[in-house]
């Protein structure tokens, strides 16, 4: 069965956000907590949703805002292979949250690898967390699809996201690309394989 792992940002997700409604919504969906909502440390957060992914034979994953970031910094690690496909709502540019929450946030650097799984990043065009510019570029850093919703803020309680309907049309559009792009590289293999024992 696969797990649909929610991942709040910075200071979580409080009740009445989308991801809150999502988890009761979904009977297969569960929290990634976090010891420290407020003052985030990467390793520390990477720990927590490894240790979630540990628990699961494979995973979804509805991150939100520095969610985002913590997913995408898991590209290089094992525990990716675990990830079918991750929807990436609002996320967050580094600097733009350094400006915002001073000396909070132990982050690193911006993730830039590709991901190493299905991604769709959905933004909007008046985030204060990230830019079009920065959205846009983003989403080709780490190989996303890409949704604009428009001028709808931050994507959370105070830009009106209580409970999601959209998001969840989302959810099953990354779910469908993700199997169509697992069905067209199995069939690219077993050409290839055909290929290989026709000129053997």
């Amino acid at each position: 069965m696969c797990t649909t792992l929610i991942v709040p940002g910075l200071n979580g997700s409080d009740e009445g956000h989308w991801q809150r409604h999502w988890l009761l919504d979904d009977p297969d969906s569960q929290l990634v907590d976090q010891d420290n909502w407020q003052c985030p440390v990467l390793e520390d957060w990477l720990d927590r949703l490894e240790a979630a992914l540990e628990t699961v034979e494979s995973a979804h994953i509805v991150a939100h805002s520095l969610g985002c970031l913590l997913v995408a910094n898991m590209a290089s690690r094992p525990s990716a292979a675990k990830i079918k496909g991750a929807l990436l709502v609002a996320p967050a540019h580094l600097d733009r949250v350094e400006a915002m929450h001073p000396c909070i946030v132990r982050f690193g650097a911006f993730p830039q690898q590709p991901l190493a799984f299905p991604s769709l990043v959905v933004g909007s065009v008046n985030d204060p967390y990230m830019d079009c510019e920065e959205l846009a570029h983003s989403a080709s850093l780490w190989g996303s699809d890409l949704i604009n919703l428009g001028a709808v803020g931050h994507i959370n309680i105070a830009s009106g996201y209580g409970r999601w309907p959209e998001g969840y049309a989302l959810f099953e559009r990354l779910k469908a690309d993700g199997a169509s792009a697992k069905a067209v590289a199995g069939s690219r293999l077993r050409r290839l394989t055909a290929l290989g024992e026709a000129h053997f």
